[in-house]
């Protein structure tokens, strides 16, 4: 099973009131365990930067004028949501944080190229699987990464590739643990692979002792004094 965990850094909090996307990162997982591929990219909005949208994540105007626009980086974006590393279809489950956020602003650019949406039966919303586990707590992604000692030290402003590799940490704790089917990860150039170590086990031991055991046991018993297993 593919999955990407995703996250965006925007102008501001309303799509439809002239904000734009600055920053996409995403994570790939397949069968709950992180391959090493990944997606990022800055954006050109194509407008200024809010003062108040600065401070969360760092992101000037002038830095992002250098960058492409979204209609440039469309295509890979949704190979990387769409395909598995070999080109092969493969629609991933889509994770985020808050997703409706992401999502909205997602589907708001595609559909300014008239590109169809990010249908919602393909999204999983940590937030409310985090809710679900533990109501009436904090569930921020912060406070996440404290529950479950993820380190989040890096994270000295949001960022859309950081919060994506943090995330995915706390989702794969959230379902149960880093890696449920007790794989291990074997990092390449060309892939990810997922070894699963098989248990060999030894031949099943006779249930009756040797003569050869036999005599060496009671050899043994003779040296000691009195035993009582000789009574």
């Amino acid at each position: 099973m593919r999955e990407v965990v995703l996250d965006t850094e925007t102008t501001g909090l309303e799509p439809d009131g002239g904000h734009r996307i600055v920053e996409i990162g995403a994570v790939e997982l397949v069968n709950h365990v992180p391959t090493g591929r990944v997606f990022h990219t800055y954006l050109n909005p194509e407008r200024d930067m809010p003062q108040d949208a600065l401070l969360v994540h760092g992101l000037t105007t002038a830095f992002l004028l250098e960058q492409p626009v979204f209609a440039e980086v469309v295509d890979e974006l949704l190979a990387f949501l769409d395909f598995d590393r070999d080109g092969i279809p493969a629609p991933a489950r889509l994770i985020a944080h808050n997703a409706g956020f992401d999502i909205a602003f997602l589907n708001m650019e595609l559909a300014r190229l008239g590109r169809p949406p990010l249908g919602p039966e393909r999204i999983l919303d940590t937030l409310l699987l985090a809710r679900q586990s533990f109501p009436n707590a904090p569930n921020s992604l912060e406070a996440l990464c404290r529950r479950f000692n993820v380190d989040g030290t890096a994270r000295t402003l949001h960022g859309a590739l950081l919060d994506s590799h943090l995330l995915a940490d706390c989702y794969l704790m959230l379902i149960g643990g880093r890696q449920p089917d007790l794989g291990f990860i074997v990092q390449t150039e060309q892939a990810s692979v997922v070894l699963i170590r098989e248990r060999t086990a030894r031949p099943p031991r006779p249930h009756a002792p040797s003569p050869e055991e036999l005599a060496a046991h009671r050899a043994f018993l003779e040296r000691l004094e009195n035993p009582v297993w000789l009574a």
